[in-house]
């Protein structure tokens, strides 16, 4: 990440509630051709959530904690903050002096970009502002939300509109709302969410991915971190949503990859 760090555009998607049992599922049926392109090894990895609801899984997330691998560690990260006797602070990591991730970017040389999507991003309450805040730009609006059929395209609409005349690097959140409750709209005929309706709600948004890639690919080279920031429960042992301590909420998909300047057609 040392070397990445102003060669390249940064691009976080955290896919609000995405499960890791319908990530992989769909994937492997071939349903999400997109990230079929991108994913390393052509699968997602399975990682654990800092946070099990939107705002804690953020909040970690925008310090430098994004999920951990399920695997035991220690894990070097990407990114982190200075602190000393971090033991995930490794010899690759990106290191900056600021309480969070958009902070040091920007002092960095990046234009910080948030596109918000469910509430915690709304900016209509101090809460619902609290994220956007650490960004140089934000924006939400309620076609970005969860009740809105085309809240991905939107987003899309609006992350080309603040970054395609940017010189110079542009560190971009996309916080994708399309996933999250109530998602019944993406299913033909369903009256109610549940595991089918999410899994097609994820394919509407591999349906529309590439357009993203290829924004924040135009420019220069794209360092791409896709992910959930937590899952949700659709009935497991009498759960519905999350905030709560349950394997499907706890893993998430993660993944990581480089695209190449100009290389997304």
């Amino acid at each position: 990440m040392r070397r990445v760090i102003g060669s390249h555009d940064l691009l976080l998607v955290t896919l609000d509630t995405l499960r890791y049992d319908v990530a992989a599922d769909q994937l492997a049926a071939g349903r999400l051709p997109t990230l079929a392109r991108v994913l390393p090894g052509g699968r997602w990895e399975r990682r654990h959530t800092p946070g099990s609801f939107t705002y804690s899984a953020h909040a970690a997330m925008l310090a430098g904690f994004l999920p951990t691998p399920a695997e035991p560690g220690p894990h070097p990260r990407l990114f982190a903050a200075d602190f000393p006797g971090s033991e995930t602070t490794a010899e690759g990591t990106w290191r900056f002096a600021a309480a969070d991730l958009p902070t040091g970017l920007a002092q960095a040389g990046y234009h910080t970009v948030c596109v918000g999507g469910v509430g915690f991003f709304n900016k209509l309450t101090p809460l619902g502002s609290a994220l956007p805040s650490l960004f140089a730009e934000s924006h939400w609006e309620p076609g970005f939300g969860v009740t809105s059929p085309t809240s991905f395209e939107q987003q899309i609409a609006c992350a080309r509109r603040a970054v395609h005349d940017r010189e110079e690097p542009v560190f971009l959140l996309v916080n994708v709302s399309a996933l999250h409750q109530p998602n019944h709209f993406y299913l033909p005929g369903a009256t109610g969410d549940g595991l089918d309706s999410h899994a097609a709600a994820l394919a509407y948004v591999d349906a529309h991915l590439g357009e993203l890639f290829a924004l924040m690919s135009a420019r220069r080279p794209c360092l791409a971190v896709v992910c959930s920031d937590h899952g949700t429960a659709y009935g497991e042992d009498g759960h519905t949503g999350h905030r709560i301590g349950h394997e499907v909420v706890w893993s998430v998909p993660y993944a990581e990859f480089v695209i190449e300047k100009g290389a997304w057609q």
